[in-house]
Order: structure tokens, then sequence, then C-alpha cells
């Protein structure tokens, strides 16, 4: 202790340690570049990304087990895909409902209690013999599965911040974005070999695995000393405080557009590959890892560059590329032009650039607003589970063809640049401060 704090009152040099104490709690841990801290932050990308796949999993692996599920429950198409909406409307809700929580209670409690739902629920799914209750247990698993989502968004906060949260967000929202592609070929191989309830067998599985990961391995990251004290009040606050910030607002629909993205391939890909071009079972799935590897490059890639450029400029950048890349496929599918291979070439480079967008997008929309940084994650969910529900679908309205399915792409990135450009700075002179 210096001299000059010894002649100070006691009750003022307590007050200067408790205020010293509740700083270097509120400081997120940020990664140095020592072995052992890569250690330590391989560690967290493995379980973060394992808690981000999950909701992907949930929704996606019994896609291709829909009309089986129509059937045997003596049901329409119709009705079966709704099971698929309402996970994904329940995922919305949920993050709006489990982030304040998770800013009150820590991360930790809310996420076990959505696992231990989420087992719940994939057995009762596993066992339902009638189709309006296997949509509403679906409502009420998205609602619980939200929990991981939320968790890992904030997680990532509460421990890292600027470049190193975009490099680490990175990994997860590779993750997130390859998940949708290969989980319905490991549930087509699960279906193929047992039946569609086997797949919620699985999912029950998995949410055991990762709620015992969770309660022996994972730490909490949200210290009592900053937990958002209050209920609902202060959860509606809270928001008000992000819905009234315009740039944090843009950064969390760019995501939802870019996911919107990925799902108007996931969602059209089935009927142009397989009924235009003829492909078979096992040719859309290869043709699906091949797709799913140009997103794991790219979030390499980015996951490198971040450390030296910032990451608004990614941002930047993997949005106008995409757009160009999205144009030329337009003009493949309408022409034909190249054919089958000449499509693939554009649909690969498209879906390589999403790489740099929603982990640099998520990161920038975090920096923002770190003291709540559950109800940011649960907004920037939210709006992602929300705006990709909404765009991916329109696919099918325009006809499920080549055509269609290009034409949402190119909207859809078309949108990012669009709200990037008209509520932030990214694209005026000095835009790259936006993070700071």
């Amino acid at each position: 202790m210096c001299r000059t704090c010894l002649h100070l009152p006691v009750s003022l040099r307590r007050r200067r340690a408790r205020n010293v104490s509740t700083r270097m709690a509120a400081m997120p841990d940020q990664l140095p570049s020592s072995r052992a801290h890569g250690r330590s932050a391989a560690k967290w990308v493995l379980m973060l990304g394992a808690l981000a796949a999950l909701p992907a999993f949930t929704v996606d692996m019994y896609l291709p087990s829909l009309p089986d599920v129509a059937r045997e429950l003596g049901s329409t198409d119709t009705l079966a895909q709704l099971t698929i909406s309402a996970m994904l409307v329940g995922g919305g809700v949920g993050q709006l409902v489990i982030g304040p929580l998770s800013d009150r209670f820590g991360r930790r409690t809310p996420l076990l209690w959505g696992l231990v739902l989420q087992v719940v629920t994939s057995i009762l799914c596993a066992v339902a013999t009638d189709m309006g209750v296997l949509i509403a247990l679906r409502l009420l698993q998205g609602f619980c599965n939200a929990a991981c989502g939320v968790a890992a968004v904030a997680v990532v906060r509460d421990r890292f911040v600027g470049a190193e949260a975009a490099r680490i967000l990175s990994r997860l929202m590779l993750v997130i974005g390859v998940a949708p592609m290969l989980a319905p070929t490991l549930g087509s191989a699960i279906a193929a070999h047992t039946s569609w309830r086997w797949i919620f067998a699985v999912l029950a599985l998995l949410g055991v695995v990762l709620g015992l990961v969770v309660l022996l391995v994972m730490p909490e990251t949200l210290p009592p000393a900053r937990r958002r004290p209050g209920g609902a009040r202060s959860a509606l606050t809270g928001y008000g405080t992000l819905l009234r910030d315009r740039q944090f607002m843009a950064l969390a629909v760019i995501p939802g557009l870019g996911m919107a993205v990925l799902m108007s391939y996931v969602v059209g890909s089935p009927f142009v590959f397989q009924e235009h071009f003829g492909l078979g079972k096992g040719q859309f799935a290869l043709l699906f890892a091949v797709n799913g590897l140009g997103l794991v490059v790219s979030a390499q890639i980015n996951a490198a560059l971040v450390r030296r450029v910032a990451p608004v400029r990614l941002l930047r950048a993997g949005l106008v590329l995409q757009a160009l890349c999205a144009v030329l496929l337009l003009v493949v599918a309408v022409t034909e032009a190249g054919g089958l291979l000449g499509l693939l070439v554009v649909l690969w480079c498209v879906l390589a650039f999403q790489g740099l967008i929603p982990a640099n997008a998520s990161a920038l929309a975090m920096s923002r607003h770190g003291e709540i940084a559950g109800s940011a994650a649960a907004v920037i969910g939210a709006v992602q589970s929300g705006v990709s529900g909404l765009v991916s679908p329109l696919v099918g309205l325009l006809g499920g063809g080549a055509v269609a399915m290009s034409v949402v792409m190119l909207a859809a990135v078309l949108g990012a640049i669009v709200v990037l450009a008209a509520a932030t700075p990214a694209f005026r002179k000095g835009g790259w401060h936006l993070a700071a």
C-alpha cells in the first residue's frame, strides 16, 4: 500500500479496496497470448460450440423424416412442417425470457434448467402419438433450448472483448452455421436404420452429456458483483435500452439475415439438387459436406484475420463480396450457365463468405452492452430465429427452384448491407471505429 493511502481514514481505505475488487470482478477475462491461455480458449470454444450446436441439431436433425412423421401420426405434411416453425418460435421467445434471467442469476443455473427440460421434452417427443401434442412439445423444446444459445454468446462476452471476442464468436458461428447442414445428414442416417423417434432419443442423450459437462467442467462466468438485480421491470428496462440503441439493433439483425441465407439454402437445396438435377441422397449428403467445408474455411480465416483487421472491416468486406457472389448465383440460376457445376461453384462462394458476417456483427453488437450481455445475446438470438424463420419459407412460396433460392439469398444479403449502411457508420469514413 502506498504511503498516501496509509494516512487515509480506515473507512475510506476499505471503500477504495471494495471499489477495486468490484472493478476487478467486472473486468472480462481477456486472453493473453500465452500457451496456457490458448488451451483455456480452446476449452471454452469446445464447450460453448457444443452448446451453440444443440438448438440447430434439435431443429434440423429430423428434417428428412418429416414425411414419415406425418404418415405415422396420420397427419399432413403442412402440420409436420409446423413442428419446425414451432421450434423456431419457441426459441425466439425463450431467448427473450432466459436472457434477463441469466443476467440476474448467472449463466449456469438457467442453462442447467434448460438442458434438463431439453432432455424431458425430447423423451416426450419420442413417444408422442398425436401431431398436435408433438407441435406443442416442439414449441416447449425450442423455449428450453434457447438457454444454450443465450449462455454461449453471453459467456463469450463475460470472458472476452473486442477482437478476441470476435475470434471466439467466429468459432461458435462456424458451429451454428455448419450444424444446419450436417444435422439432416445425421438424422437421415439414424432414421434409415431405426425410426424418427430415435432421433429424439439421441437429442435427449446429447442433453444429458452437455448437462454433465456444464455441471462438472464449466465455471460460472458472471460473478454476483456484476449481476443485474430486479425482476420483470429490470428486464424490460434492459430491453428498452437495447431497442433504443440503433446501432445495436442493426448489428443484431445482420446475423439473422445471414442465417436466412443459410436456411434458404437448407430449405431450397433438396428441391434444387434432388428433384431438378436428380442427385441421390448420398450425393446430396456429400454436397452438404462440401458446402459446410466452405464455412469451416472462412470461419478459420476470419478468426486469424480479426487479430489484425477490425471486425467492422471484415464484416463490411464479407457482405459486399457475398452480395457480388449472390448476384452471380442468380444469373447462373436464371441462365443455367455451367449447369450443375456452375451453380455449385458459385453457391459455394456465397456460403463461404458467410464466415465473415455473423461472428463479427455479433461481437460488435455485444461490445456495446456488456453490462446486460445475457439480454443482448437474447435479442440477437431472437432476431436471428425470427428473421430466418420468416425469410426462409419464401423459397417455397416463390416456387422452390434454383431461381427462388437465389432470389431469397440475394435479398437477405442486400438487406444486411442496407441495414449496416443506414444504421451504422460502417460504410462512412472512419467507420472502422464502430467497435470502440
